[in-house]
């Protein structure tokens, strides 16, 4: 099969072979007519097996051969997309797919100066890359306009929910025309995310070219133990034995990012970090200079986590383990990717024993521990599996009885020893938005 056979005009079809596209992957040979025949579609597929190409590439074709020319203010076709770096890096294979096309795309999203935007859009825009919170805005200042549109694209959809865009994707909703194509695209695809596609999509068809929730088999997992607070020396520790040159590196939190950067430049590690907390340009040029091999650790929350095609990267570490076990396959999707292998570790503490469970149920393999010499943990990682159950806790040495009542008292509801029980671990709970498109109630 071909990139001709799927239907594609010669325009499209020279850009792909400027850019060394042979072969359609499955998600692409699937994807593609069910665009161009005007489908909605809910489509699931692994990470870096060329989802933005699968809805890209029929979506410019539409928009070059249908419709009528923009107007000011207005746009035809709209990506949705959780962070300001995912909207860079699909506007870019926007761009590059559309060289030979006389098409007007762009990108929008917060942590920048709005005016150039509103700027830009007076012209009208054939194709717009946006975030969520940055398009209600630019809607709400008459920026721009739905009149046109003719096509919705929801990528990673189930990460805009993870970062409470709820109430904002609703809002959106509500804008739009009703008569449209949508497409909703990512690597996985929870219960709430088939609820919103149920609310958002006309007859959908549904494709996945993998098996559900499952990570690529190009990329190498394994969980090293350790003691939360050897975290860091652990790291660093890991970093000089192998010899690791360039590592992209996810902690749970933006102090835990800068907190890590810091201890590694302080050893003399070409280190930077991003997170949502840096300027938008400071984010850009980290990333741009990890690409390019300038930088050798890259630290990073979550926002780096989804869509993020950084060619080759060899290896992935999870500092700290993601709230949400969905974001793991994406994390270490950001190896391995296009056929190649990849490599990613994760540094495990007791107290993370039942995020790692959730991580192997929905991955359904049981991740292989190693202990690494000089840094066995002291709290022990209770034994897990692919069923999702703890299968083994670790044991608390006894305490020698002491005469007297020394020990503990019973005090009713108190313990006089001044131990605090440990909370149970809650699943997040992702809040799906109701799209009430009915007629407000004005209050009285």
């Amino acid at each position: 099969m071909t990139f001709a056979t799927l239907g594609l005009i010669d325009p499209l079809l020279r850009a792909l072979e400027t850019l060394g596209y042979q072969t359609p992957t499955p998600v692409q040979a699937q994807a593609i007519p069910a665009v161009l025949g005007g489908r909605d579609l809910m489509a699931a597929a692994q990470t870096g097996t060329g989802k933005t190409a699968g809805f890209a590439l029929p979506l410019l074709q539409l928009l070059a051969m249908e419709g009528p020319k923009v107007t000011a203010n207005s746009v035809r076709a709209l990506i949705l997309v959780p962070t300001r770096e995912l909207a860079e890096q699909v506007h870019e294979a926007v761009r590059q797919y559309a060289e030979n096309l006389p098409l007007r795309t762009y990108a929008v999203y917060g942590g920048v100066s709005i005016n150039p935007q509103m700027m830009k859009l007076r012209g009208g825009v054939d194709l717009l890359v946006a975030t969520p919170g940055r398009l209600l805005d630019l809607f709400r200042q008459n920026a721009l306009k739905f009149n046109q549109l003719q096509t919705l694209v929801l990528d990673e959809a189930d990460r805009m929910l993870d970062l409470g865009f709820s109430e904002e994707l609703a809002n959106i909703y509500r804008a739009l025309p009703k008569k449209r194509q949508t497409l909703l695209f990512s690597a996985t695809f929870s219960d709430d995310i088939r609820l919103l596609a149920g609310q958002m999509l006309n007859d959908p068809l549904s494709i996945e070219v993998s098996p559900r929730n499952v990570a690529a088999n190009t990329v190498k997992q394994w969980v090293v133990t350790v003691d939360k607070k050897r975290k860091p020396e652990l790291f660093s520790h890991l970093l000089r034995k192998n010899r690791w040159k360039q590592v992209l590196v996810f902690a749970k939190t933006r102090n835990g990012v800068d907190a890590l950067v810091e201890r590694l430049q302080g050893q003399g590690v070409n280190a930077d970090g991003i997170h949502g907390d840096k300027p938008q340009a400071t984010r850009q040029r980290a990333l741009d200079r990890f690409k390019a091999s300038e930088i050798q650790i890259l630290v990073a929350t979550d926002v780096a986590a989804r869509g993020l095609d950084i060619e080759d990267l060899p290896l992935v570490v999870n500092f700290d383990l993601p709230i949400v076990a969905e974001d793991y396959i994406h994390r270490i999707g950001r190896t391995g990717r296009a056929g190649s292998t990849g490599e990613a570790i994760s540094l495990v503490c007791a107290d993370e024993v039942n995020l790692l469970s959730a991580i192997e149920m929905l991955t359904r393999q049981t991740l292989k521990r190693h202990d690494e010499p000089d840094f066995i943990p002291e709290h022990r990682v209770p034994e897990t599996d692919a069923s999702g159950q703890v299968i083994k806790k670790p044991k608390k040495p006894k305490k020698p009885k002491t005469s007297g009542g020394g020990g503990k008292r019973n005090l009713g509801k108190w313990v006089d020893s001044g131990e605090v029980a440990e909370a149970p671990a809650v699943k997040p709970v992702r809040k799906v938005p109701v799209f009430n498109t009915g007629p407000r109630k004005r209050k009285p």
